[in-house]
């Protein structure tokens, strides 16, 4: 009996399992933090519920990561684990409602930088696409996917997807072209 209690045991293959999971889970936290949070930022526009959104997602991650079955598929999941993640967000959260009439919003901060205008407008010209047509836009801009990821995330067929994205960049377009024919105008050009 106290033969068995001091002879070398072999290692515990669980243990094992849960080393190289680990690693595989920094691996992959290392690999797409960065992305990560752009794109939560981008979503809410708030450092601290960027943040959140990420910390979220790394935990469901962790916690689901036997099911990601290919890691090249990791940054799809990821971030389809955070658009999820922010649906939440709203889910949990009731929002007061107040009449946007009755309050006079000021633009405190003066803009210097012609560039950052531009990308202020832009950004204000992709909000105002339909989300049908913004979030495929956004993910092969913003997040760099490519048409099939685009597919994967969203649950539709690439067909649909590259469909949409062509339609957004039309009409992301006319926008741009209508807003500097008017700027044309007011300026005195004709």
């Amino acid at each position: 009996m106290i033969k068995q209690f001091f002879r070398k045991k072999k290692p515990d293959a669980s243990v094992s399992v849960d080393m190289n999971k680990q690693r595989r889970y920094e691996a992959l936290v290392r690999a797409w933090h960065r992305d990560l949070y752009r794109y939560a930022y981008w979503l809410c526009h708030d450092q601290h519920i960027a943040e959140d959104l990420v910390q979220e997602t790394c935990l469901r991650a962790w916690r689901s990561l036997d099911s990601l079955q290919d890691d090249k598929a990791a940054k799809a999941w990821l971030i389809t684990i955070l658009r999820r993640e922010n649906a939440r967000r709203f889910e949990r959260k009731q929002f007061d409602l107040v009449d946007i009439d009755d309050y006079a919003i000021a633009d405190t901060h003066q803009q210097d930088n012609e560039m950052e205008l531009e990308q202020q407008q832009l950004h204000r010209q992709i909000m105002k696409l339909t989300p049908e047509y913004r979030e495929p836009l956004v993910l092969q801009v913003m997040a760099g996917f490519s048409g099939d990821e685009i597919a994967d995330i969203l649950d539709l067929n690439r067909n649909t997807v590259m469909t949409r994205l062509f339609r957004a960049r039309n009409q992301l377009k006319e926008q741009l072209e209508k807003q500097s024919e008017q700027r044309g105008h007011h300026n005195g050009r004709s």
